[in-house]
């Protein structure tokens, strides 16, 4: 079996024993040492995690932390070597997750990150046979996405009935071309926010894109001659999405008329800045698109997943075939994308019925 000698370890912060850099990824507590065949292959399976499969930072997070809990579990149980680890050991695990109490999607994320840990080992050599494989699949309930209607989507961006004002009373109606916004309303931050919001909200509506592709977005990404958006996705799959006529609209004024009052040297490249020049962070996007709903009065709150919901529902619902939201959204299974169909379905249902004499 290749050898499992465990890498140079580091500080995992102020006050705390020397633990594996994967160590810090649980919850910052400091833990028991693992034996070091089981510690060397958590640490081998983050960098795999980061380096060779490019996931998310979110995503290294949750995989490596639920890693560490199971191989703490197997260590309990005396088994200080990869070689040794089975299914039954795996099982035992889950098994104490449930007892605890946790949910349905917490147990099938764990089961998930089991199997990709042994299926790791496995491929490296230091496990013999895949114990991962022999796990079950725990189905879970994927609750349907809430979206908006066409109506309270249009109220949200300015365009329904009691068209919407910006955060200071001016009108963010658009404008008949790019960086229509007069010298004498552009030398104000605060216009340079609300343009800036306007066009994350036509932005996150017209593509479905994900807010943090949305934060990682520059500016040589948006063309305008093509009305296309280059965004670099999960997994760093690129990808490119059109972009509506509204939107390319709002993004110009935003670019022309407002990101120069934000922009700062250490700016960048990046297309959306926040209030002190730097890029735009998922948190501060988060807190556009609630305020922005809020705004619009009656309309139900929800976050910019809403609104890559509400974008999925309404192309589908308009006669788009099912395989090109799958790439517009930049969903890996068709799957994934299925799950609007059934939206739409339940809203013909319920229009039927309410609408039918005899329904």
């Amino acid at each position: 079996m290749p050898s499992l000698t465990p890498p140079a370890r580091r500080r995992a912060g102020r006050g705390s024993a020397s633990l594996p850099v994967s160590r810090a990824h649980t919850d910052g507590v400091p833990r028991d040492e693992l034996p070091p065949s089981l510690e060397a292959l958590l640490m081998a399976f983050e960098r795999y995690l980061t380096a060779e499969r490019g996931v998310s930072p979110h995503t290294v997070r949750a995989y490596t932390a639920d890693a560490y809990s199971m191989l703490e579990h197997v260590a309990r149980c005396g088994i200080e070597a990869v070689a040794d680890l089975d299914v039954s050991v795996i099982r035992a695990w889950l098994a104490t997750q449930h007892a605890a109490g946790q949910s349905r999607a917490t147990l099938a994320r764990r089961a998930a990150s089991a199997r990709a840990v042994t299926a790791f080992a496995h491929q490296r050599g230091w496990l013999a046979a895949d114990a991962g494989a022999l796990l079950g699949t725990l189905k879970t309930r994927r609750e349907l996405p809430e979206v908006l209607a066409v109506d309270e989507i249009l109220a949200v961006l300015g365009d329904g009935p009691g068209r919407q004002s910006g955060r200071h009373g001016r009108r963010t109606g658009h404008a008949s071309g790019w960086g229509a916004v007069s010298e004498a309303a552009a030398d104000e931050p605060e216009v340079a926010i609300d343009l800036r919001d306007t066009a994350i909200m036509e932005l996150l509506y017209a593509t479905g894109i994900r807010v943090s592709e949305l934060c990682g977005l520059d500016i040589d990404d948006i063309d305008q001659s093509r009305r296309t958006v280059r965004v670099l996705g999960k997994g760093g799959k690129e990808r490119v999405v059109p972009v509506g006529i509204p939107a390319d609209r709002a993004v110009g004024r935003w670019r022309t008329a407002g990101r120069s009052l934000l922009a700062r040297e250490s700016s960048g490249s990046a297309l959306f800045l926040g209030a002190r020049g730097g890029r735009l962070d998922s948190r501060t996007a988060r807190r556009v698109v609630h305020a922005r709903i809020a705004a619009a009065g009656s309309v139900p709150d929800t976050g910019p997943h809403g609104l890559r919901h509400t974008a999925a529902t309404h192309l589908l619902e308009g006669g788009a075939d099912l395989r090109s939201v799958q790439e517009m959204l930049g969903h890996a299974s068709l799957a994934t994308t299925q799950i609007y169909t059934h939206v739409s379905i339940d809203r013909l249902v319920s229009a039927y019925r309410q609408a039918h004499p005899r329904a």
